[in-house]
């Protein structure tokens, strides 16, 4: 028993490790929640420096098959489309939201004349996030003759957005 008290003794001897420097965190600006917050904090937003971009709308170097709506364009462009509408509500700090972004652009270019797709900065357009209650990035939300009639929460397989689209385009309304 006295070795293990005389060792454990010696791991007080050694230097105590300094409490994490959360520096490199920035505080959430919106009131929009990643599904990695804690503490007010989101482990996907730093500080933008001067270098750093929004979501870029661009895909190898080509204009984006996924269209930027905003609260501006919102009601021509999605409510009041003849064609279902995907949105992908995004924030240019969620790492999560680029990921997906690139699985809409896969489905604009398959669905393109079948469905518009589109993308939505919800930090830029907090009215519209909050009429469809977003509370979190990313989101996208599937309409059809101006009524959401599919939602996928979070970063999922293309397959979860493929299968929204898929059941808007057979349902009657």
């Amino acid at each position: 028993m006295a070795n293990v008290s005389s060792s454990s003794s010696l791991y007080s001897l050694l230097p105590q490790p300094s409490p994490p420097n959360h520096s490199h965190f920035a505080p959430r600006s919106s009131s929009f929640a990643s599904p990695h917050q804690i503490n007010g904090f989101s482990s996907l937003s730093f500080r933008q420096s001067k270098k750093s971009s929004p979501l870029r709308v661009l895909s190898m170097g080509r204009q984006s098959k996924a269209t930027v709506v905003s609260g501006q364009s919102w009601n021509t462009s999605v409510l009041d489309s003849k064609t279902p509408v995907l949105v992908e509500f995004y924030a240019s700090w969620c790492g999560p939201c680029q990921m997906v972004h690139r699985v809409i652009e896969e489905i604009a270019g398959e669905y393109a004349g079948k469905v518009k797709c589109f993308v939505l900065n919800a930090d830029q357009d907090p009215r519209i996030a909050e009429e469809y209650d977003i509370k979190a990035v990313p989101i996208v939300l599937v309409f059809k003759n101006g009524e959401k009639c599919e939602s996928v929460i979070g970063t999922m397989p293309k397959e979860f957005y493929v299968a929204a689209i898929e059941r808007t385009l057979a349902s009657s309304s």
